[in-house]
């Protein structure tokens, strides 16, 4: 799902012809610079949230497989490979000619993965199921 994100089909110019209409009829008289400033933050709030739930399958996936790895290590190898996805992503997106590849975009997914494991942490810290630290 994150490389069809990449594509031509999400580039800005696409998304600006669902975000606008959509903003334009919450609220009528919004300009079109507020309607490109909220349609940069949604697209970057994209990055978090997508990032957030791949660092969280992957870690999910490797508590399931690594028992015996302590949190940290679980962690540490899930932000890795979700780093690594949003470094390759950029990169695809480089070969897009209606998108831009950003090491700003691979920062802001990695916060996501790093938000994501953060919420993951704690949620089993309220529960308070046994973990390894």
């Amino acid at each position: 799902m994150i490389f069809i994100g990449s594509t031509d089909l999400m580039s800005a110019e696409h998304t600006s012809h669902i975000i606008g209409p959509i903003l334009r009829w919450f609220y009528p008289s919004i300009s079109p610079a507020r309607i490109d400033q909220l349609q940069f933050v949604i697209r970057k709030m994209a990055h978090v949230s997508e990032y957030a739930v791949l660092s969280l399958l992957i870690f999910r996936a490797l508590a399931e497989t690594t028992r015996q790895a302590r949190f940290a290590g679980r962690a540490s190898i899930a932000l890795l490979i979700s780093g690594a996805f949003a470094a390759s992503d950029e990169f695809h997106q480089s070969f897009v000619p209606s998108r831009t590849s950003s090491v700003r975009d691979v920062m802001i997914d990695v916060t996501g993965a790093i938000f994501g494991i953060t919420i993951y942490w704690s949620f089993v810290r309220k529960r308070r199921i046994p973990m390894k630290a």
